[in-house]
Parts: structure tokens; C-alpha cells; sequence
């Protein structure tokens, strides 16, 4: 199970929002003992760009030897 405050990374996309797979966002909650997530996804400069409730099977951790890599925020 993810925790509350560490990172995870998007398994598929959310267009809704403007997120892709493979984004990485801080989860801020934990829902139903890990059944879901609310994730924050923020920008480099540190305005959030969206706060999203997720099923568990579309996040994943963060592995170990992952880089982070940036993208251009596509709008709704």
C-alpha cells in the first residue's frame, strides 16, 4: 500500500485533467485502506496542477531507479 505523503506514479491516463501515464504525484490521502488514492500532481514551480481521487489499480509506487521527466501540462 502507498502512504499518505509519498510519492506514486500514474499507471494510465486521466485526460480529464490533462494527466498521461507515467506522471508522478504526491498522494494526499488514502482511501478505504488503499482501495484509493487522492493524489496532488504539481508543476515544477510548484502550483498544483490537479487534485485526483484514483482506483488503487491505476497508481503505482515510485521505483527506486526512476528519473522524473517534464512535460508540457496539456489543458482542458
Amino acid at each position: 500500500m502507498i502512504k499518505e505523503h509519498e510519492r506514486a506514479v500514474l499507471k494510465e491516463a486521466v485526460p480529464s485533467e490533462g494527466l498521461e501515464a507515467g506522471d508522478v504525484g504526491t498522494v494526499v490521502h488514502v482511501y478505504r485502506d488503499g482501495l484509493a488514492y487522492e493524489v496532488e500532481f504539481t508543476m515544477l514551480d510548484g502550483r498544483t496542477a490537479a487534485v485526483v481521487a484514483v482506483e488503487a489499480s491505476q497508481l503505482r509506487p515510485v521505483r527506486k531507479r526512476e528519473i522524473t521527466h517534464a512535460r508540457e501540462l496539456a489543458r482542458k
